[in-house]
């Protein structure tokens, strides 16, 4: 489904953000699934087309991405045009975002962390982050009216840093997997990148590993760590989960 296509009224619950197409897959694709069980309606926006990848061709990433959207039970997905490897935060590129903000209308966006290895995830949270901001402007002017995202949250989960919550994502680890590899052109194993890339029978032992981790951080099976920048807040410290003791 493209932007031109969006039914109207269309609200979208939860937008992940995120640089590359299969980032939303290997960080919070569990989270999407979990919130999509409940009934909220959840997107993607992958900002390049994976044109400079070692592996595969912006065209079979595109296939890829629709296969791993509809395994996520993602309603709409899109990719822009913004440079594979080369992204950066101009006022250009900030208002490609905020079109997208004011179509969906989010509550919730997902950002990637801001410190990364890969130079287009820590330029997309704060490119991300900018972008929420002036999509709330009156005076910053696109073809539809201003919102503002309720709440950004950044998935962590190759981040060095201690999560804020865990998503907890235990019914979900199955189909989270299928939806990564979905992404064969970048996960089967091949000749291209194979000192780059962890062999096809490595992934799922790494992944689930890595979503056991976080889910014993917080008593659950498998899990997946978020940071957000505000404090939190509580009603009721009866009900607070994740036994202390």
């Amino acid at each position: 489904m493209t932007a031109d296509s969006v039914p109207d009224p269309f609200v979208a619950d939860i937008l992940a953000i995120a640089a590359h197409r299969d980032d939303v897959e290997q960080t919070c694709g569990g989270t999407l699934l979990r919130m999509a069980s409940r009934g909220l309606c959840t997107a993607i926006l992958d900002l390049t087309q994976g044109e400079a990848g070692t592996r595969g061709t912006a065209e079979e990433r595109a296939r890829e991405a629709a296969e791993g959207a509809r395994l996520l039970g993602v309603t709409w997905r899109q990719a822009l045009d913004l440079p594979d490897g080369a992204i950066e935060n101009t006022l250009e590129n900030r208002t490609k975002i905020v079109r997208v903000l004011r179509l969906l209308r989010p509550r919730v966006v997902i950002l990637p962390y801001w410190q990364a290895r890969h130079p287009d995830h820590a330029i997309v949270a704060a490119l991300g982050y900018q972008a929420c901001f002036l999509s709330g402007l009156t005076k910053i002017e696109t073809d539809t009216v201003p919102h503002r995202p309720f709440k950004i949250v950044y998935a962590s989960l190759y981040a060095d840093v201690r999560p804020g919550f865990i998503v907890d994502i235990s019914n979900f680890i199955d189909q989270r997997h299928a939806a990564l590899m979905a992404y064969r052109s970048q996960y089967a194993n091949q000749p291209a990148g194979s000192g780059l890339f962890v062999p096809e029978e490595a992934i799922r032992e790494r992944t689930y590993a890595e979503a056991r981790h976080y889910g014993m951080l917080a008593g659950v099976r498998y899990g997946e760590p978020f940071v957000q920048k505000e404090v939190g807040l509580v009603d009721d410290l009866t009900l607070l989960p994740v036994q202390s003791i």
